[in-house]
């Protein structure tokens, strides 16, 4: 390995501050060194044994040159209708379409598989060809069409986004609602072979290893940009690096025999340091932390990206009642669907959720209490609370409140558990009884005060649905889950 040029000093005065600042230098590189073999010594870790210069990305001509000749025989195995070869044959409308087409996928794909997204961007793209064609539509239908996909808040941004555009922007490579940067360096790069980097979760992983050290978040976008610039296929290189993180730099059992990018990953090339190798310790990295052994071969690969301790979810306790509506005779069955804002735009929830209760307020006493609060928000003649149902035997009564357990779901960041009741209503008319024209607002239960439901917060919208029809409601994975729980109560 090259040794280090030194300056010689000019002078018997600058020969000794020469001197002390070699020897001052040298106390620190031994420093680091001593520290590095006491971790070695004190814990099963492999030590830093490379040069700074490691990390520099180097040949980026020849490394771009093999990414894309693995991606040019992949690029058409999981049959993905969105992608498709750059064509700078195509105008503005052209281009724009394209841009549209990438923005539906992307979206979609968040938090999502690629074998799932497949036939619900058919549908999709089917339904709603151009985004004129998606913003001339309505939250329902949008909503109807995304059923099953999960996280309904993805659905209402492309509506948003797609009226944005048509009313207010001149084409897709405007700025949108809702798109960050990684979707808009897709979007630029693919439908307008601009070279801008993109960088989630599988590139991130895959520049941690070619890389092979812990990056800040600037550094891995730094390194993602030096693979596109003045390249002539930015677009396909992007979509190359987020295929190869998905399919080949996996999480775990990465694939390193099949990677394009062997040849220059740091990580790989970590594990073929034999153990007794030197390096001149003047070059020496010390902005590597010691890794921990591991398997051979791919086990040092994998503990790239260094992983951060995850914060705890954050656990919440929800009240969610279910509100049925019923004839005398029984023979007819309603319940309250409930559509909620979310952003501005609403997304469906079959039952009315009561937030954030707890200590006093969560008692079965008080979460009873709740949902007479809640009609009086909701409906234009609530029934009057009263716990002796014989004096309202000739009008809308609440026949019972009923609990039906709780519901645990899992959102990225908090641990929700609802607290599922089953609220029932009888009488008053042949026809369910009338809701309220204005906005619903449903405020927090307070503990002091259970008649306080609906004095400020979330506005919702509702409307009454047959039994029959439930299922064919387009609601959310947990109210589904809440819908089956409450079902169990009589079937």
């Amino acid at each position: 390995m090259p040794k280090r040029k030194q300056t010689r000093p000019d002078s018997d005065s600058d020969a000794s501050a020469f001197l002390e600042d070699e020897t001052s230098k040298r106390a620190r590189v031994s420093a680091t060194a001593t520290a590095t073999e006491q971790r070695v010594r004190d814990t099963s870790i492999v030590a830093t044994t490379h040069p700074a210069s490691w990390h520099a990305v180097r040949d980026i001509d020849v490394v771009r040159e093999s990414l894309l000749a693995w991606y040019d025989k992949i690029h058409e195995v999981r049959g993905m209708p969105w992608r498709k070869t750059y064509d700078p044959s195509l105008d503005k409308d052209g281009k724009a379409q394209r841009a549209y087409e990438v923005w539906v996928s992307e979206i979609m794909l968040q938090q999502t598989q690629v074998v799932t997204v497949i036939p619900y961007y058919k549908k999709w793209m089917a339904k709603f060809p151009t985004i004129r064609d998606l913003a001339a539509s309505d939250i329902e239908t949008v909503n109807s069409l995304w059923k099953g996909l999960g996280y309904y808040s993805r659905a209402a941004r492309l509506l948003n986004g797609a009226q944005k555009v048509v009313k207010e922007l001149d084409d897709m490579q405007s700025k949108i609602p809702g798109i960050g940067r990684y979707s808009a360096g897709a979007i630029c790069s693919i439908a307008y072979n601009q070279c801008v980097p993109v960088l989630d979760g599988n590139v991130i992983r895959l520049m941690s290893r070619f890389l092979g050290r812990k990056q800040a978040q600037d550094m891995l976008w730094a390194a993602a940009e030096g693979f596109v610039e003045s390249s002539s296929r930015p677009g396909d290189i992007n979509q190359a690096l987020i295929e190869l993180g998905s399919t080949v730099c996996k999480v775990r059992d990465p694939a390193c025999s099949d990677c394009a990018l062997r040849p220059w990953c740091r990580a790989y090339q970590r594990t073929q340091i034999p153990a007794d190798a030197e390096a001149d310790i003047e070059e020496l990295c010390t902005l590597c932390e010691p890794l921990p052994a591991d398997e051979p071969d791919t086990g040092l690969v994998t503990t790239y990206p260094i992983k951060v301790e995850r914060k705890k979810a954050r656990e919440e306790l929800d009240s969610v009642n279910v509100i049925e509506w019923r004839t005398w005779d029984k023979r007819e069955r309603y319940f309250m669907l409930v559509r909620r804002p979310e952003g501005g735009i609403p997304f469906p929830h079959a039952s009315l959720r009561y937030p954030n209760i707890s200590g006093a307020s969560a008692t079965a006493a008080k979460v009873a209490e709740i949902p007479h609060g809640l009609l009086r928000n909701l409906l234009v003649h609530p029934p009057s609370h009263q716990k002796d149902s014989k004096s309202q035997s000739s009008s809308m009564r609440v026949v019972y409140v009923k609990p039906a357990g709780d519901v645990v779901h899992i959102f990225s960041h908090i641990k929700k558990t609802y607290r599922v009741q089953w609220v029932v209503l009888e009488g008053g008319d042949e026809k369910p009884p009338e809701l309220q024209n204005s906005p619903i607002v449903v405020d927090r239960f307070e503990d002091s005060d259970a008649e306080k439901c609906g004095s400020q917060s979330t506005t919702s919208v509702a409307r009454w649905i047959a039994l029959d029809e439930v299922k064919d409601a387009t609601i959310g994975t947990g109210v589904t889950k809440v819908w089956n729980l409450v079902q169990m109560l009589w079937k």
